[in-house]
């Protein structure tokens, strides 16, 4: 699978665009809507550029998220996940009970409740990673997208 509409547009709302490079909420060299490899201080990069980080990102976040989920998660479930992967990383996706339970039954209900284990960045919970876990959870369970 590859992620769809639905689920860029939650990635590039809550990652928003920064054209010179910053250190996130825990230090990470960031640029474009999240792109951190290969960053470094004092550096710019054009919106195209910005766009182009994204696609390249998103097709590896799609292929490594299609390689752990099972084949029945539908669209929207498939693009909370590759939100959350993107955010947080494959290997903390590997790793978490929400996985688990999506590869036990994608339609559990309480899939849901999951996604807002992971709103802590530095040991601080951040605002920002509430909306964006609900957002993520709704668009999982609902497939309606909102942005908290």
């Amino acid at each position: 699978m590859t992620i769809g509409i639905d689920g860029i547009n939650l990635i590039k709302h809550f990652e928003g665009c920064r054209l010179e490079s910053y250190q996130d909420s825990v230090g990470v060299w960031t640029i474009g809507y999240g792109h951190t490899q290969g960053v470094f201080a004092g550096q710019r990069i054009t919106q195209a550029d910005a766009e182009a980080l994204l696609r390249q990102d998103l097709a590896n976040f799609s292929k490594s998220v299609s390689n752990i989920v099972p084949s029945n998660v539908s669209q929207n479930q498939f693009d909370a996940l590759v939100s959350f992967a993107y955010n947080l990383g494959v290997k903390n996706l590997k790793t978490s009970t929400l996985l688990k339970k999506v590869k036990d039954n994608p339609n559990d209900p309480t899939i849901a409740d999951e996604f807002g284990r992971w709103v802590y960045a530095g040991g601080k919970k951040l605002t920002g990673l509430v909306r964006r876990r609900e957002s993520e959870a709704k668009l999982y369970s609902t497939g309606e997208l909102i942005y908290g």
